[in-house]
């Protein structure tokens, strides 16, 4: 039985597991990424509880580490100035990590990281060619072509939350305007829903007391299965949306399916059934019929640090 390391990086906190290659996780821990500044002892910290969680698992090698982190370079293993991180600048983690442990280490970013676990431990099992679209707080892709996860040559490529989908919409964090992002991300949708509110002056839904600061997607998504109409015309809406940018999407991969994941995928018929109709409308007729619309197989808890243990199965 081998086993890996998977480790998520995050603005709040860092989450390590021990990972089974049948994808179980065996033991899992983590650290508090905001309390530190400096680079060094936060790798070192990192490290101790690699050493913590293998000595009290009897494991006594691994396959490696492979970490999902935002702004992560694969062909430098670094990351490169994320600005939600508290330690600044370009992070050389297989640089680092390799002073204590001899072991392959593979960075991405948490996107592409997802992608690989759905291709390794999830429901894209013997798939050659899929996307992921991940829906959270923003939105982030990864893209499997010919079996291999898209990094392009700068190791950046299949940032799809970042395609402009509305020019000169919104603003986005990015600093440009109308990306995908800032319609189907979890901000987007709250975006959406205020603003359809206010348009909507006789609105008397169940979140027609909640002040726009307090609103969260969850709660929209709540609203529209619960028969909240303005709740349900935010998620068509986003569905409208996000069916163009997979329809897009499709006609520079053609791939055999497109994976959801992230909490307003879970909403269910609000936007799933708008989704799947704007996605047919936009598709080019000669994709039809080749790329199917699926959920991600992975428990929401675990794909953070099953697809970055799944990243040190790359060829």
């Amino acid at each position: 039985m081998t086993y890996a390391i998977g480790i998520d990086i995050g603005g709040t906190n860092t989450d390590m597991g021990l990972v089974r290659e049948d994808g179980t996780i065996i033991a899992r821990t983590n650290i508090p990424t905001n309390a530190y500044t400096e680079f060094q002892p936060y790798v070192k910290d990192i490290m101790d509880c690699i050493a913590k969680l293998m000595k009290g698992n009897n494991v006594s090698s691994i396959e490696g580490i492979g970490i999902g982190a935002p702004n992560g370079n694969f062909y430098t293993g670094c990351v490169d100035n994320a600005p939600n991180l508290t330690i600044k600048g370009v992070l050389n983690f297989e640089e680092e990590m390799r002073k204590y442990m001899d072991v392959k280490v593979v960075l991405s970013n948490d996107a592409n990281a997802a992608a690989y676990g759905e291709l390794v431990y999830g429901g894209a099992k013997g798939l050659d060619n899929f996307i992921m679209f991940t829906l959270g707080t923003g939105v982030g892709s990864g893209i499997v072509l010919d079996g291999k996860l898209v990094h392009g040559s700068t190791g950046a490529a299949g940032e799809l939350g970042h395609a402009i989908l509305v020019p000169e919409g919104r603003q986005c964090s990015c600093g440009r305007k109308g990306c995908l992002e800032t319609y189907t991300s979890a901000r987007g949708i709250v975006q959406t829903f205020c603003e359809l509110r206010k348009q909507t002056p006789n609105y008397n839904g169940k979140l027609m007391s909640v002040p726009d600061k307090d609103i969260t997607s969850k709660m929209i998504g709540d609203a529209a299965n619960d028969g909240d109409l303005v709740a349900q015309v935010t998620y068509a809406r986003t569905a409208y949306y996000l069916g163009i940018a997979m329809a897009n999407a499709v006609t520079f991969s053609a791939p055999q399916a497109i994976f959801l994941l992230g909490g307003p995928t879970k909403v269910g018929k609000p936007l799933m059934e708008p989704l799947v109709e704007s996605f047919k409308k936009h598709l080019l007729n000669i994709y039809e019929g080749s790329c199917e619309i699926r959920m991600s197989q992975l428990n929401a808890n675990e794909v953070a640090i099953l697809g970055a243990a799944a990243l040190i199965k790359m060829k």
